[in-house]
């Protein structure tokens, strides 16, 4: 079944039915104020910090079919009857005569005909203010005039979003409602007591409010034995004007049409925001009570992805990699650089992940290109949660830059840290350097989070690089910590990780790099030394005759071996094996192709095989999926994009292309009662060839595939590369590409780039 289709002249993907087989998801706004909107007019809401601060009400395991968060109502009277229906057929749930739901840059549309009426909803952040907008355009089609209204309804959630499910006596009793009088209609503002003094939600709309509920079980009716699939209260004429006093807090406007000719048209905003104080609030309801304002905001909005897409163009043979490549692939980075992965369906926000070193760090690299600035500066927060001795904190939470060591522990013999995270940081930094060439940034000085201690980022650097040399095991390879990359191989203490050993290897690269942009031959000679044992140890113990290892454990046994029931081989020991320049000549070819071999399929490379089978303790995580399932033999499309990137090392662009092309979603919008996830951005994970779901894709949009196939594509298969002395173009194409063009910003240059392959060549 086709569920919609790409309109790259709009930049929008275009669901054209409902009945998506998950919830398909967008995000508005930033972590500063916005969220995400889903295909069925849901909307979860938050400023500042999901976990602290959550506006509204959505439950994401809810089914498709269930009110979550916001909905609009178009409830239509003829011959004395009331009859209701969504634009966005949730809640109500009665047929369409039209549906579409236009997934744009940071906004959603939903266009939905029934009873002759055609209702149309934009929903925004504006890009310099902290308000939800919902612009609805109502058109009677009908051939006859008819009596509409809009009826627009949002729940709230307590802001502290666990005690909203875990507190169900405390939580109510302190969230109450208040209807505020701006100019002689209401705004309808809801508050808990513990942060009344600088905490207000607000809801409103432009136009006559002729009446509004705020209780939920007077809005749903009969002590909410009515549903929002049918509100009771909605075969009234007019809402109660209750006010909630005592959680359970909704708000629901009467917006009057009144009675509409054939072909006329009405516009009402609606705004949902948060302000510290009533003054403010009603600043801003003014403002936007102003339809000029919000068609400038809307253009604001269009005018900045402008901007920030046309940083790198690129014009090739291939229609979805341009797709991809120039509108949904950067606009993900910049949505996965904004939210980490603090907000999305499958990470709640709840206190759980917040901002992810590692995970941050890779963020970055996707979106440094086209917002330097705002680059550097997350750097620089993420390097506040390093500690003196090198080693980083796993995550923080934005609003109190708490940090904590996430699922590290020292229980069951496992490690307090995570073997790579402080490495990441590094590929972050020198890629922003070689973006501006700003080598001051080195200078800037950053405190140690765990310590009075303060030093500047190139010290911070260094302390990474020291860590990872001086925390090695009995095979002179790199601790693995709590875990590596793969969060879920968590071995006991003493075990080692080929694959951090590998990125240690890339870091050393990188630093010697910036030694010889900042004129360190002092510092680039030592790393040279490390860089050099290291990788005599990786390939004296590593190699296992066609492919490298993963790991060895705690006892020394090898993990990723041939010699191994579950688990012989891991994607990340090949592709980081070259992307460190450790693997070199026949061992290079070897392993790569060991790789297609094994692990190589239709929908993506698996992450191992075969996947393991039960239950083991000794290995943690990784053997709680079934075999297919995740970092178990699934097809975990982070690591994708570094065997394409390993490829191109290599020289083999056609085969670099096909691993593109296999993890790309919008080549799967033909096959996607397959796949299942949004065909607009990268889901984290896709079930492999193990699983009966075999090539069912979950958990879209914050994923660090987004920024690391976003660097494949642009600076290895394209390949324009920033360096420290200018743009490198150096391109590693499929033979059957003839030509291609490419435009790029840089340091304040536009470069036009034209390269032809007459002989058709990798």
């Amino acid at each position: 079944m086709n569920y919609g289709y790409f309109d790259d002249a709009k930049k929008e993907y275009v669901v054209t039915t409902p009945y998506t087989p998950i919830k398909w998801c967008n995000y508005v706004g930033t972590l500063d104020f916005g969220g995400i909107v889903d295909s069925t007019g849901g909307a979860l809401l938050c400023k500042g910090d999901p976990a602290l601060n959550r506006i509204t009400k959505y439950i994401a395991q809810m089914p498709a079919s269930d009110f979550k968060g916001s909905t609009i109502y178009v409830r239509v009277k003829e011959d004395g009857e009331y009859k209701l229906f969504s634009p966005m057929f949730v809640p109500v749930l009665k047929e369409l005569d039209r549906f579409e739901n236009r997934v744009g840059l940071s906004y959603s549309t939903y266009v939905g005909e029934a009873y002759g009426v055609e209702c149309e909803i934009t929903y925004f952040v504006p890009t310099d203010d902290k308000i939800f907008l919902q612009d609805i355009k109502v058109t009677n089609k009908s051939g006859k005039d008819l009596e509409i209204d809009v009826i627009p309804v949002i729940e709230y959630t307590h802001f502290d979003a666990i005690k909203q499910l875990t507190n169900a006596d405390w939580v109510p009793q302190t969230m109450t409602t208040e209807a505020q009088d701006v100019d002689g209609q209401p705004v309808i503002v809801q508050y808990a007591f513990m942060k009344r003094d600088n905490t207000l939600n607000y809801y409103t709309a432009t136009g006559e409010i002729s009446s509004y509920d705020t209780d939920r079980r007077v809005f749903l009716g009969n002590n909410e034995y009515g549903s929002f699939a049918n509100p009771l209260s909605l075969k009234e004429a007019e809402l109660s004007n209750s006010l909630c006093l005592r959680g359970d807090n909704v708000t629901a406007l009467m917006l009057k049409c009144g009675v509409m000719a054939d072909g006329a048209t009405e516009r009402r905003v609606a705004m949902l925001g948060q302000e510290g104080n009533a003054a403010e609030v009603e600043a801003m309801v003014k403002k936007y009570r102003d339809t000029a304002v919000v068609d400038a905001a809307f253009k604001q909005l269009g005018d900045f992805w402008e901007d920030y897409l046309t940083t790198m163009t690129i014009d090739t043979p291939d229609p979805s990699i341009n797709s991809m490549l120039n509108v949904h692939n950067p606009r993900q980075c910049h949505t996965t650089k904004n939210w980490s992965r603090y907000l999305s369906l499958y990470q709640l926000g709840y206190g759980a992940r917040g901002i992810g070193f590692r995970d941050s760090s890779q963020d970055i690299l996707g979106a440094i290109s086209h917002m330097p600035e705002e680059g550097r500066a997350f750097a620089s927060r993420l390097l506040s949660v390093q500690k003196d001795n090198g080693s980083a904190m796993h995550q923080f939470f934005p609003q109190t830059m708490e940090a904590n060591e996430g699922d590290s522990r020292e229980e069951h013999d496992r490690a307090d840290y995570y073997g790579d995270d402080n490495l990441w940081i590094i590929f972050t930094v020198t890629q922003y350097v070689k973006e501006t060439g700003n080598l001051d940034y080195l200078n800037e000085v950053i405190p140690y989070y765990n310590s009075k201690e303060s030093g500047s980022v190139w010290d911070h650097l260094v302390r990474s690089i020291n860590f990872t040399f001086t925390n090695r095991g009995d095979h002179g390879l790199p601790l693995l910590g709590f875990a590596d990359w793969n969060d879920t191989v968590n071995l006991p203490i003493g075990a080692e990780s080929m694959m951090v050993a590998a990125m240690f290897g890339k870091a050393c690269n990188d630093m010697m790099d910036l030694c010889d942009a900042k004129g360190d031959a002092e510092y680039k000679a030592t790393i040279q030394g490390y860089y050099d044992e290291m990788k005599e140890v990786f390939n004296t113990v590593g190699w296992d005759g066609e492919w490298y290892l993963r790991y060895f454990d705690h006892e020394g046994n090898k993990i990723g071996s041939k010699e191994n029931k579950y688990g012989a081989m891991y994607t990340n020991a090949q592709s980081w094996a070259v992307i460190s320049g450790f693997a070199q000549g026949e061992r290079r070819d070897t392993a790569l192709n060991s790789l297609n071999k094994n692990l190589n399929t239709e929908f993506g490379i698996k992450l191992s095989t075969p996947g393991y089978n039960g239950y083991d303790d000794d290995l943690g995580g990784v053997s709680t999926y079934p075999p297919g399932a995740k970092e178990n033999g699934g097809i975990f499309l982070h690591s994708n994009p570094w065997v394409m990137i390993a490829e191109t090392i290599n020289g083999n662009g056609d085969r670099a292309f096909q691993y593109y092309d296999q993890i790309n979603p919008a080549a799967k919008n033909d096959i996607i009662d397959i796949f299942e996830s949004e065909p607009y951005c990268y889901p984290q994970n896709i079930l492999g060839d193990e699983h009966k779901q075999f090539g069912m894709g979950r958990n879209a949009w914050l994923s660090g595939t987004s920024s690391w196939t976003y660097v494949a594509g642009t600076q290895f298969i394209i390949g324009v590369q920033p360096a420290y002395d200018g743009l490198v173009i150096n391109p590693c194409i499929p033979t059957k590409w003839d030509n291609f063009k490419a435009t790029r910003k840089f340091r304040g240059a536009l470069y036009n780039i034209e390269v032809l392959n007459p002989n058709n060549v990798s």
